[in-house]
């Protein structure tokens, strides 16, 4: 944590607080997940901003621990959704059912009414669902029977998906994509780590019986929210936002031939919106009332790697998007 001072936009009791609940959440987090410091900062990035988080890696890194940490160390309401082609709108949103005994239809809402939603191998779920899931993750409500139901606040959907396997697998459309403030790619762990791993598991960390008790409320959580909306971000630093998802509309301008022939799309003004509430969150984080250059930086990867579609010639010649990304950080000037 980084020395908290005296703002002008947030005074020092709310910085105290603010660090107060993300150290909190931190250390509750850690007595569950090992390792995996860069998934950790996401997943509080994406609770503090109430941005859509969606993570790629094999089987095995902890995906689901992380989420179930996340929800445990706020008390949030936790519902896990597995994904299948069989899965049907009705069984993420809720449907209506009818009651014999009073002659009436009754709504049933479905696990989407959660705060923290863990979307599991989301590619393998139907078109058709995962436009019921559009619906919940941009209006934040659904629909049944013509009625719209609120979803709570807060509100966090965490999807995964994995790379390794594309039988039976649905392309997730891009305007989902979109929808989704970052994507976290997670590597393995170092031996150490996975050492540790083994040695928590032999000592019963992850039994029900080691629960440990929640680190914050949820209303905490609410407030912090409300005060990463009022840290300072330059014009400067959103004019450089701006000027990074501009580039990757328009790369034949600013990139080199090569690869710019492989973009195909760019970001859309979104990626602009979320570099701005994520990066206000890792400053708030990083115990900072203001945005610096380096927080965008940071973040680069994690808002631009799924808004940028490039074509098959990328796939052939083995060049992975962050290497177009990269290059795009370096075509803009930094503030």
């Amino acid at each position: 944590m980084h020395q908290i001072t005296a703002t002008a936009g947030i005074d020092a009791p709310d910085m105290a607080r603010a660090q107060q609940l993300v150290g909190s959440i931190v250390r509750s987090f850690e007595n569950k997940v090992v390792g995996q410091t860069r998934l950790r900062e996401t997943l509080v990035i994406g609770l503090l901003t109430g941005g859509h988080v969606l993570l790629e890696s094999v089987p095995g890194l902890a995906k689901t621990t992380a989420a179930q940490a996340i929800a445990e160390s706020v008390s949030a309401d936790f519902r896990r959704i597995q994904c299948t082609p069989d899965l049907l709108p009705s069984d993420i949103a809720g449907t209506q059912i009818f009651d014999a005994a009073k002659g009436t239809f009754v709504t049933q809402l479905g696990p989407v009414h959660a705060n923290i939603v863990l979307l599991d191998e989301i590619n393998r779920s139907s078109a058709k669902t995962q436009s019921a899931m559009l619906e919940a993750m941009q209006e934040r409500q659904t629909s049944i029977g013509g009625e719209s139901y609120p979803l709570p606040q807060p509100f966090l959907v965490l999807a995964t998906q994995n790379p390794i396997e594309q039988e039976g697998t649905y392309r997730l459309p891009e305007a989902q994509m979109d929808r989704f403030m970052l994507k976290d790619v997670l590597d393995y762990p170092s031996p150490a780590e996975e050492a540790e791993v083994i040695r928590r598991i032999d000592a019963g960390v992850f039994s029900a019986e080691q629960k440990p008790p929640a680190a914050a409320s949820l209303d905490a959580v609410v407030q912090v929210q409300e005060l990463v909306r009022r840290v300072y971000i330059d014009p400067a630093i959103v004019r450089y936002i701006v000027g990074l998802a501009y580039v990757t509309r328009n790369a034949s301008q600013y990139l080199e031939p090569h690869l710019a022939n492989l973009v195909e799309f760019g970001a859309s003004p979104r990626a602009s919106i979320a570099f701005s509430q994520a990066a206000r969150a890792l400053a708030l984080l990083n115990g900072r009332d203001h945005v610096i250059p380096e927080d965008v930086k940071n973040l680069a990867y994690r808002v631009l790697r799924h808004r940028i579609i490039l074509g098959f010639d990328a796939v052939v010649e083995g060049i992975a998007v962050e290497t177009v990304i990269d290059a795009v950080l370096a075509s803009v000037q930094t503030p």
